[in-house]
């Protein structure tokens, strides 16, 4: 078991050093972006990536306080699902008005089971899950963001 401060850290290790992997990798417009921290442009609505303890995702999360609003980009992803899923080259999951980390969101998710941040030796398979499925969200955005404008 890890003190807090020992797991805050080897998480910013990954982060730091996913970030550095990354930073080569323009987006789909040519333009530099920080992955980790990608900015969608629409308030509320984020590209998620966690690692944690026993599991790693990355997800599409709408984040709005009022669920209406929540459940109005939904629908819209909904009507670009299609899209999406050629993008990704997979399907993900879709998740209505869940708690997490104390807030409810709606989301897109992809899970990978079974992985540790504090295993070291893991770092190399959560790297391979992240990297295509961020740079493919990237260019569905850069698409689809202007769908979501009315919503802004």
């Amino acid at each position: 078991m890890y003190t807090r401060e020992e797991s805050s850290s080897i998480r910013q290790e990954f982060w730091t050093i996913f970030g550095k992997y990354m930073s080569p990798v323009l987006s789909s417009g040519g333009l530099r972006v920080n992955w980790i921290n990608y900015k969608t442009g629409i308030k509320d609505v984020h590209f998620r990536m966690d690692a944690l303890a026993g599991s790693a995702s990355i997800s599409i999360s709408m984040e709005h306080g009022d669920a209406g609003i929540r459940e109005l980009f939904l629908e819209q992803f909904l009507e670009l699902r299609l899209m999406l899923h050629e993008s990704l080259q997979e399907e993900w999951d879709w998740q209505r008005d869940v708690l997490v980390n104390g807030k409810m969101v709606s989301r897109i998710v992809k899970e990978l089971p079974e992985t540790s941040v504090f295993n070291k030796e893991q770092w190399p398979e959560l790297i391979s899950f992240f990297k295509p499925r961020i740079v493919a969200l990237d260019g569905f955005w850069e698409d689809a963001k202007y769908s979501f404008e009315t919503l802004r």
